[in-house]
């Protein structure tokens, strides 16, 4: 095969948080309900917070993403070389020791 793939990558740590939580979960919390009432209905009396839907928040560490571009024939080994490519910008550390590929795209 001709061409090179391009591919993103994040590192991750140990100590990474990685959460979910629903938003009608969120609103029964009587701060959060209190803060959103005092900022948005400020003055109101008789004041519900309702959620029509169970919407998932996502509560992660942010990531810096990093790409290198490979070979199409070398598609089977991208985590190796993704790993690789981490050891070589000494990216990987004691507590941050894997990598999770995030993109893989076809260039021409």
């Amino acid at each position: 095969m001709d061409g090179n793939i391009m591919v993103t990558y994040k590192i991750l740590c140990e100590a990474d948080l990685n959460s979910e939580i629903l938003l009608s979960e969120l609103l029964a919390n009587e701060k959060i309900a209190k803060i959103i009432k005092s900022e948005y209905a400020k003055g109101q009396r008789n004041i519900s917070l309702i959620s029509k839907d169970d919407t998932k928040l996502r509560i992660e560490t942010t990531k810096e993403l990093h790409s290198f571009e490979v070979a199409k024939d070398d598609f089977a080994d991208i985590l190796t070389l993704a790993e690789e490519d981490a050891n070589n910008k000494k990216l990987l550390k004691k507590e941050c020791s894997r990598v999770e590929l995030v993109d893989i795209e076809t260039l021409q």
